[in-house]
């Protein structure tokens, strides 16, 4: 009770300390996450030279690109898309405005006409570009937004159209841009004459080459001290961003054998009738099986993981590792049990005919009001379309001269008309099914009428190649996929290694389960994929939040089902490569500047021939050798030592070179030198076209690697 009433007594001291300790822990998260300071971090993306980009904008413009991508890409494909045209826009914006680059009226109108000249509502009636129509429809626009009109058969509203004049804009300053640097970047006639003389004055040298490779790589020593003296002398070839190195072990969800078995055991069970009690009836019925179902269509259907396919397949259709089994089978037969890529399948003969490969017909298409590309201005009805439709076959039949003259006058197929509703050789599935069936399972010279979703079709088959059998299979197909079972397990597996490996070692729990580990290095920030896993950026993110630490270890779902059970093992700083890493390079070099000091040490004679013999090496020959393509025939590419060549006199002997492949002694033999020109402007001109050519990118690029860039991404995705 003395303590209780000593607590009352201090009850407001105790407040105030707990309030105390409350506020410096919010305080301490806001100091650790100091955006929580600034709204300005919560909504930018970015900030590129000054200019912010704001996150709703930047993310609804992401969705946009995303409906764009459809289902060929990822939210993050299409983020990394938006990021480049809104960092390229914003660097090029500030050139802009530094020189005050501005589209001016006359010359939007002129990048207008050369975008809409193809656009037929801008057209007069002698096919020219009408500015006046352009003036007309925008100002339409003007008038009846935020409403939509049309335009090239899309919907386009006000908005959408300053959007687009935006774009044409910027196109427009961008190329005024880059014209105005290219008009300034030529190639010079001393830069003419260089070019000419580097491809045309040649020398024929004698040489011998010290590879590399005379010296075993295990007699060179290489310590860490050697790594990092290298990767200091060579920090341009190793500063990297700041990264992550992960280990991790997948367990799918794979079907079992006993899961695959349990499959081809269903489906065989399809095959025999048999009888089951029906509850409602309080009797048997007997279901017919596959074997002897009539209505193939509906049992498919009904069973089936693929739907059942009406058409008629040549051997040549059909997949390469059943068609032999298939093809030599009679109606009624059946085949499989069998596997076929991700399913177990049962396939039955329907039906079998001789049928061309590819046929040549002519038609003409009447439509009515409903049917599909019919004009809207139809008020034709389908009963009239069926009558005017019988009323041209039987024309046609009388006559057949008269088909070409009543495409013309009444077939709807613009893309037929030209030539007499004629449709040329073609493949089996090139039309829609009613009007396929009717051309390749019937003869030539046969001609009626069919209807489509497209209308009434006068057609006659004018022609037909190679008649061969042709089946009509019915088949049951099953994916092959884990049992509950089977993923109930596989969560059990994964749950247990998750908790031993949190007080065990990570690589030898995983080595006594047989279990593979699998490391992933230097994952980026704004990576998403982890090879073998798939689009995993929810790993990306974790490895890369503040809590997280080098032996952390979590699990993950994965795609295609499944677990990861991952564990960070480096955060790797944003500056130079750690000495591990970087000795995958580095190694190879190091070790070529070790073997050309001990080549050069050990060499005492001065002559080819000499040393030639001294290495156990051969006198070489390289005629007409130049310095545009430094390649030395039996030796490979050698800009210095070939660079070499051309510094010395003819009959002169240069000292040991350190080249690419090995250590090198050359003696210039004969120098040829280019023939003398009058001009070089020619040469000169190429020069400039090169230049010319790399501006666009050469230029974008080195002015995005002169912007202060802020990337906050990572912060949002």
């Amino acid at each position: 009770m003395a303590i209780l009433n000593s607590i009352r007594q201090r009850g407001l001291f105790l407040v105030i300390v707990i309030a105390m300790a409350l506020f410096s822990f919010v305080l301490a998260d806001l100091f650790r996450n100091s955006s929580g300071f600034s709204s300005k971090s919560q909504n930018v993306i970015a900030t590129i030279n000054g200019e912010d980009i704001k996150r709703d904008d930047f993310m609804e413009k992401v969705e946009v690109a995303q409906r764009q991508l459809g289902g060929q890409g990822t939210s993050t494909q299409a983020m990394n898309r938006v990021w480049d045209q809104e960092i390229r826009k914003a660097v090029m914006e500030s050139q802009f405005n530094a020189l005050g680059l501005v589209i001016e009226r006359d010359q939007m109108r002129d990048l207008l006409k050369l975008s809409l000249a193809s656009f037929e509502e801008f057209k007069d009636a002698d096919g020219i570009f009408d500015e006046n129509k352009l003036n007309e429809f925008i100002a339409n626009l003007k008038a009846i937004s935020p409403e939509s009109s049309v335009l090239a058969g899309s919907p386009i509203n006000y908005q959408a159209w300053t959007n687009y004049e935006g774009t044409i804009s910027a196109g427009g300053r961008q190329q005024t841009y880059f014209n105005m640097v290219k008009a300034g970047v030529i190639g010079t006639l001393a830069e003419g004459e260089l070019e000419y003389k580097l491809e045309n004055d040649k020398v024929d040298i004698k040489f011998v080459q010290i590879p590399f490779s005379s010296i075993p790589d295990s007699t060179i020593t290489v310590s860490k001290s050697d790594i990092a003296s290298y990767i200091n002398k060579n920090k341009s070839k190793y500063e990297v961003s700041a990264s992550r190195d992960i280990h991790f072990v997948q367990f799918k969800e794979e079907a079992s054998l006993e899961d695959e078995a349990n499959i081809q055991n269903n489906l065989k069970d399809l095959l025999e009738d048999r009888v089951e009690y029906n509850e409602s009836s309080k009797s048997n019925d007997t279901i017919i099986g596959f074997k002897n179902i009539t209505d193939n269509e509906a049992f498919v259907n009904a069973n089936s993981a693929i739907k059942y396919n009406d058409n008629f397949l040549f051997k040549s259709l059909m997949p390469v590792e059943i068609a032999d089994s298939l093809y030599n089978l009679k109606k009624g037969d059946i085949y499989g049990t069998y596997k076929l890529g991700n399913h177990y399948m049962l396939s039955k003969i329907v039906e079998e005919k001789q049928m061309p490969d590819s046929v040549k017909v002519r038609h003409i298409l009447i439509p009515f009001i409903g049917a599909a590309s019919a004009d809207p201005s139809l008020t034709q009805s389908e009963e009239q379309a069926k009558k005017t439709a019988d009323s041209v076959l039987n024309v046609v039949k009388r006559n057949r001269s008269k088909f070409s003259e009543l495409v013309t006058a009444l077939s709807s197929d613009r893309g037929s008309i030209e030539n007499e509703g004629r449709y040329d050789w073609h493949p089996y599935n090139a039309m829609v099914p009613q009007f396929r069936d009717f051309t390749f399972e019937n003869n030539t010279g046969d001609i009626a009428v069919v209807k489509t979703d497209f209308g009434f079709h006068i057609i006659e088959i004018e022609g037909q190649k190679n008649k061969q059998r042709a089946l009509k299979i019915a088949t049951i197909a099953q994916q092959i996929e884990p049992s509950e079972q089977t993923i109930d397990n596989v969560f059990n597996e994964t749950s247990k290694f998750e908790i031993a490996v949190a007080n065990q070692d990570f690589q030898d729990t995983a080595k006594e389960s047989n279990y593979s580990v699998r490391p992933v290095s230097n994952i980026n920030e704004l990576d998403e994929s982890i090879p073998s896993l798939g689009n995993q950026r929810a790993i990306v993110r974790w490895a890369f939040e503040d809590a997280v630490n080098v032996g952390d270890i979590k699990r993950f779902n994965i795609q295609g089902g499944g677990y990861a059970v991952v564990m960070l093992t480096a955060i790797n700083r944003e500056g130079l490569m750690s000495t591990q890493k970087a000795s995958v390079t580095a190694l190879p070099e190091i070790r070529k500047e070790k073997k050309a000091k001990l080549i050069k040490d050990r060499i005492t004679a001065t002559t080819l021939e000499d040393i030639a013999t001294s290495e156990n090496q051969s006198v070489k020959t390289a005629l007409a050798v130049n310095m545009k393509s430094p390649t030395l025939s039996g030796a490979g590419r050698e800009p210095k030592v070939i660079g070499t060549a051309f510094g010395l006199a003819e009959g002169e002997t240069s000292k040991l070179i350190v080249g690419n492949l090995g250590v090198y002694f050359v003696q210039i033999t004969k120098i040829t030198p280019a023939e003398g020109q009058t001009n070089y402007q020619a040469a000169a001109n190429r020069v400039g076209i090169a230049k010319a050519n790399a501006v666009n990118t050469a230029l974008y690029n080195a002015l995005k690697a002169a912007s202060e860039i802020d990337d906050n991404r990572a912060t949002f995705y």
